[in-house]
């Protein structure tokens, strides 16, 4: 298995998504990631059912090895402290001023290791009149304008994954990614910071394109209507989405497969623009020949006539399809601290080489002997 990050070590005091999120994508590429967690429960993400080993924490901590220290002084910030001055890369996601009262602030530790690279993922920012407010996925959804481009305005609901949290976590690793190369010419370390609040802005980025540059204020069915985007409910209630552009053929074709060859000269359907202005005519014209005939038979015509389509899937019928058991998608470690350990690999290949195994997460703690020695561990656990 390719493992680019190999001599790179990760400390990583993330909890949540953020801080782990970033720590498991330097993990997938190799990087010795540990977690160092609270001796009272560890990361809080691990609560579920009354353990500490929930689905939620899985999901962002596969690859990592796990301590437990609290850093607030005595033997363990000394234990720490000896950690720190050998690693490459340091990842927290406190609120502003936490970090300080952990003795983790990045002036102590650079000044401990010139070369370490310091990872602070925030909600606002470390300054600014919004730097204490609390940020959780939602808020940070909504502050950059992002999670009004997926609430449906008729019926206000939060839709969809922690998106906020894993994309910050996205970034927070290309910041460490980008230091760690700076470093190989300089020999010095950096403060990576990045926030909820920005990273999003920065993934809105096509909405604030538009307004810039043409004064557009995007909603949420702007991108479906340009692009050409629908989903449409098959015979049995099963789901198939359907992606059109602007290629000419694309609906050339599709008039076929919905035996509808006159379709196009209908004033909704001929021209791209006119399809755009008129999306919801375009939408219902097309919904009862699609709920007419089971999706299997409408994805097999779609196929063989090259229209962009694909089944809504869920989770258990992604990784039954053909494609994902060819690609390998499901990694497993059948050593796992609770039984098989079933994830997602990282998508990324190198020189043709994709992971093929995983490690899954650690219980609270399980690398205590192993990193810190059995009197530091001991003193650990006892507290």
């Amino acid at each position: 298995m390719a493992k680019p990050l190999a001599n790179v070590t990760v400390l990583e005091m993330g909890t949540f998504i953020t801080g782990p999120c970033a720590g498991m994508m330097l993990a997938d590429l190799g990087a010795d990631v540990i977690k160092v967690e609270r001796p009272d429960g560890g990361d809080p993400f691990r609560a579920f059912r009354g353990g500490f080993y929930s689905p939620h924490f899985q999901t962002y901590n596969r690859n990592k090895r796990s301590i437990t220290l609290d850093t607030r002084g005595g033997p363990d910030l000394e234990a720490f402290d000896r950690m720190v001055a050998s690693a490459d890369v340091f990842i927290q996601n406190f609120r502003p001023g936490v970090a300080d009262k952990l003795k983790v602030d990045p002036e102590r530790l650079r000044a401990i290791n010139p070369r370490l690279i310091y990872l602070s993922i925030s909600g606002f920012g470390a300054t600014g009149p919004d730097r204490d407010r609390p940020a959780f996925d939602t808020v940070a959804q909504a502050a950059s304008g992002f999670l009004r481009l997926l609430v449906n305005p008729a019926n206000p609901r939060v839709v969809g994954p922690a998106l906020a949290d894993a994309i910050t976590g996205f970034y927070g690793a290309q910041g460490v990614l980008a230091a760690l190369h700076e470093r190989a010419t300089t020999g010095k370390g950096r403060l990576v910071e990045v926030s909820m609040f920005e990273a999003m802005a920065h993934f809105n980025l096509d909405d604030f394109t538009h307004y810039f540059s043409d004064d557009q204020v995007m909603g949420p069915y702007s991108r479906p209507n340009v692009s050409q985007s629908y989903v449409f409910q098959c015979q049995g209630g099963e789901w198939i989405a359907l992606h059109m552009s602007s290629p000419p053929k694309f609906w050339e074709n599709l008039a076929i497969a919905v035996g509808q060859p006159g379709m196009l000269e209908r004033p909704e359907f001929t021209s791209r623009d006119a399809r755009i202005a008129n999306y919801e005519k375009v939408a219902a014209f097309l919904a009862p020949l699609f709920a007419a005939k089971p999706r299997a038979e409408w994805c097999a015509t779609l196929e063989q006539l090259e229209v962009p389509h694909s089944p809504v899937y869920s989770a258990p019928e992604v990784i039954e399809t053909p494609q994902a058991q060819h690609l390998g998608l499901v990694v497993e470690d059948p050593n796992g601290p609770h039984g098989p350990f079933r994830t997602i690999r990282s998508p990324l290949s190198f020189d043709g080489e994709r992971a093929t195994s995983v490690t899954a997460p650690p219980v609270l703690g399980q690398h205590n002997d192993e990193l810190l020695g059995a009197d530091t561990a001991a003193s650990a656990a006892a507290e």
